[in-house]
């Protein structure tokens, strides 16, 4: 076969790939992913979020080695494995990032500052809250406000949040991120706005563009510094498809390096060791891991949360027969339903903590499950964070020339003094957050971590045997203009390669300062326009 343009992976850039490169009609596009379709009620009803978590149909269920920083600890990584990607599976909330994200971005990278992305956001929203010039109101990615819907005691949360001096925002994507809000999440009439349902549904009736699914992509081809195509395995045979134009990788922040790497691209001790001929050298593919780690804390609460509506079965009929009927409630939903970004010091300029705040706790649940329909019988609550910016880089290396073989992955969390004391720091914020007068009569028990760890190596001996990832791995294949320190240019070209590409999160520069499916979705649609620039008349 042989195409224009070949993507590879069909997740939140992909999808936009797909649709932006093949709308015109000018040119031939194929899809390759290697998950099934999205199709299933557990990813179009939001909270469905939880039985996807651990499924292998749709997640490539990944770990990562063991971690120094987390005693010891593998880190459980779920990665989308089917059209949408991750999201299809996340917990959709949305968040730009802060503009200094992508200033800084391009100190490196010209062409990436907030004054260049910044359209790119616009472009693929649709804005359901209150109208605003910043924000998009005609793009295919449906955006929700859930003021309407969210637990009352999120309100208690942002009360408590006002009386340690952080404000109440009302569009952390708007004029300003820093303070409390309401989350906003990719969701429209009650179903999952995923990329796959926002661009790749719209696109799959033209001609001109072919969707493979269950299609794993094995290494590229690669005559003379060209990529000419892409050789993967469909339904049981191994084939070869050839790309006229440009091969763009979209797997992600873990499969598109483990696909260069399988490839021949990257640096020769990491591919030797592998058993892999190395092709073209490029030290930093699979370096500069970054990652998100959270911690939080479970409380008792006083009064009702959404244990009380999710947890009996009177109370899953209820919520199952409002969303049948109505596409509202707490099935619609997130989870983390409010949160916001604050600072650590007053003297600082960004936020430097991401916090979230969940109505409902799961205190036994058994492990490799997440029960989101299944909370604890009692009231509680859980209260979290994340360090916005963390300085502990790691790798992503294959362990051999096997295409189906997960590869190595250190995070290497808490590894720098910085990430250490802010994640100290969070837990102290969170209890202080606790002890305002707006909890206060609300909050009957600290279940995790307890009253009982109160020293500063006791609070960090529980974040390490507890903290987790937040599911925001990227910068394995970062972009830059030096080739010895960057995998592709501005333009998002493998230095050194023609006719290849990637747009996902692996190019990210630096980890941006909130979630980071909607940068991945603007990366796809800035990819699409760089790449369509650059197309024969």
């Amino acid at each position: 076969m042989e195409f224009d343009y070949i993507v590879v992976g069909a997740g939140s850039a992909g999808c936009v790939l797909a649709n932006r490169l093949s709308e015109s009609g000018r040119f031939t596009v194929l899809v390759l992913e290697a998950g099934a379709s999205d199709f299933r009620p557990m990813l179009q009803v939001p909270i469905g979020y939880g039985k996807s978590f651990y499924d292998p149909s749709v997640n490539w269920k990944y770990e990562s080695e063991p971690e120094s920083g987390l005693a010891g600890r593998k880190s459980y990584w779920p990665r989308g494995k089917v059209l949408g990607g991750s999201s299809s599976i996340n917990a959709m909330v949305y968040v730009r990032g802060h503009p200094n994200d992508f200033d800084t971005w391009a100190q490196t990278s010209p062409g990436w500052e907030w004054q260049a992305v910044e359209p790119y956001f616009k472009k693929m929203e649709n804005w359901q809250g209150k109208p605003s010039d910043l924000r998009g109101h005609d793009g295919p990615l449906w955006v929700s406000d859930i003021s309407s819907q969210a637990h009352p005691l999120t309100a208690v949360f942002l009360q408590a949040a006002g009386q340690l001096d952080f404000p109440t925002v009302e569009d952390y994507n708007g004029p300003s991120m820093e303070g409390v809000s309401l989350y906003q999440i990719t969701t429209h009439r009650g179903l999952r706005a995923s990329t796959a349902r926002s661009y790749l549904r719209p696109a799959m009736r033209r001609r001109c563009l072919t969707v493979l699914t269950k299609a794993h992509a094995h290494r590229l081809k690669i005559n003379q510094q060209r990529v000419e195509g892409v050789e993967y395995r469909h339904r049981g045979k191994l084939c070869f498809a050839k790309a006229r134009l440009e091969v763009v990788l979209c797997a992600g922040a873990v499969n598109t390096p483990q696909l260069l790497q399988l490839s021949g691209i990257g640096a020769r001790a990491v591919l030797e060791s592998a058993g892999v001929e190395q092709v073209h050298a490029l030290a930093s593919v699979g370096e500069n891991l970054s990652d998100h780690l959270g911690a939080d804390i479970t409380c008792e609460s006083s009064v009702p949360t959404m244990n009380q509506m999710l947890r009996p079965l009177i109370g899953k009929l209820k919520v199952s027969i409002q969303w049948l009927a109505t596409r509202k409630g707490p099935l619609s939903l997130s989870l983390n339903q409010a949160g916001g970004f604050v600072s650590s010091h007053k003297q600082l300029k960004v936020p430097d903590l991401q916090l979230y705040f969940s109505p409902v706790s799961y205190t036994r649940a058994p492990e490799g499950t997440r029960p989101l329909v299944s909370p604890d019988l009692f009231p509680g609550f859980l209260i979290g964070y994340n360090p916005c910016r963390p300085t502990s880089v790691g790798s992503i290396h294959i362990r051999s020339n096997d295409p189906y073989e997960p590869p190595t992955i250190r995070p290497n969390y808490l590894t720098t003094d910085h990430d250490k004391q802010l994640m100290l720091y969070g837990m102290k914020l969170m209890r202080k957050i606790l002890k305002t007068p707006a909890f206060k009569s609300i909050v009957v028990n600290e279940l995790k971590p307890g009253i009982a760890c109160e020293s500063d190596q006791e609070i960090m001996d529980y974040i390490q045997q507890t903290a987790w990832t937040v599911f925001h791995p990227c910068c394995t294949c970062r972009m830059g203009t030096d080739w010895r320190d960057s995998v592709v240019d501005p333009s998002l070209r493998v230095h050194g390669l023609q006719g290849l590409r990637i747009a996902d999160a692996s190019v990210f520069a630096s980890i941006p300062s909130g979630n980071t499916n909607a940068p991945s979705i603007m990366v796809g649609e800035r990819a699409s326009d760089l790449i369509l620039q650059a197309a024969p008349n």
